[in-house]
């Protein structure tokens, strides 16, 4: 998850006009989140994603068609799967990028920005979009994936109902009598997890609960075993990507003598959540939002939503 697009500018997505040649002639343009202009002419025909949660978000706005490459990671919706594929995040095929003659590259956190520059030197049209640092930072992505598609009016009614279940959530966690302290593990055994300014920390804290990490001015580290004992935390939730992984995690938090004091395993409140569902801001991280809050507040849940 290390952050490679170190030149974001705040993202408040800005629609400018830019005069061209003949005197009545405008164009709209937006600007990304590298500062860079990106002139809005007819809908892109050939998009290339580079990140799965751009892919994700493409599908969700009716843009299958239109998509003619992805990332070896992109493997939802089932259809992105049929999708050529042109690399990881870190390390795409430039060449099979060129071939495959996009009218439009969407680039994202995690996608290295010397590549980023190439493609635009080749003069591919290249937006970069930056990762945001709460849950509703999805719905920014969107927002600016409909304009620079040209599908503002799908996404924004994409955008209407994610907030409508969004809002039906927070709802029913506003009378939580209790903040449970959670821990949250990512990439199996081992106590790496998130700190400040993540969107999954974001997730925690509208969960209506408590990251024991979350003070840590760190996005992603290695937890202090110690700290772990001190904290305490009621619930550990195991972020991965398979039923297999999470119970070999579980088990062997159970085996580790020394955290057997841990309210989360002596009561078994460890729990998973899927890796993909939860690490992509895209629509389906308010699928993920939904399981963490049932997970801490199941009574609040009790009557069905």
């Amino acid at each position: 998850m290390r952050k490679l697009l170190t030149c974001a500018v705040p993202a408040l997505w800005l629609l400018t006009h830019l005069t061209l040649s003949a005197p009545y002639i405008q164009e709209k343009s937006i600007i990304d989140d590298l500062g860079e202009i990106h002139i809005l002419g007819s809908p892109p025909e050939r998009i290339i994603s580079l990140a799965p949660n751009i892919t994700e978000i493409l599908f969700a706005l009716g843009l299958e068609e239109k998509i003619v490459g992805v990332t070896r990671y992109c493997n939802y919706p089932i259809n992105a799967r049929t999708k050529t594929r042109i690399g990881g995040l870190v390390d795409p095929d430039l060449e099979k990028i060129i071939h495959l003659q996009p009218d439009l590259v969407i680039a994202y956190r995690g996608n290295p920005l010397n590549l980023v520059h190439r493609l635009k030197d080749l003069g591919l049209p290249v937006f970069v979009l930056e990762a945001g640092t709460t849950v509703e930072s999805a719905l920014h992505l969107i927002e600016r994936i409909g304009v620079v598609t040209r599908k503002e009016k799908a996404s924004q009614g994409l955008i209407a109902r994610l907030k409508k279940n969004y809002k039906k959530i927070r709802d029913r966690l506003a009378n939580a009598d209790i903040r449970p302290k959670v821990f949250i593990n990512l990439h199996g055994k081992g106590l790496w997890t998130c700190g400040k300014n993540t969107f999954l920390n974001d997730m925690v804290l509208k969960a209506e609960a408590i990251n024991i990490a979350g003070e840590v001015d760190r996005a992603w580290f290695n937890y202090n075993r110690e700290e772990l004992i001190h904290q305490n935390p009621d619930y550990i939730v195991v972020i991965t990507k398979s039923k297999e992984d999470f119970l070999d995690v579980k088990t062997w938090f159970k085996e580790q003598s020394h955290l057997g004091s841990i309210k989360a395993i002596q009561n078994e409140n460890i729990f998973l959540l899927n890796e993909d569902l939860v690490t992509r801001l895209g629509p389906r991280i308010f699928e993920a939002f939904e399981q963490l809050a049932r997970i801490l507040h199941s009574s609040s849940f009790e009557a069905g939503i």
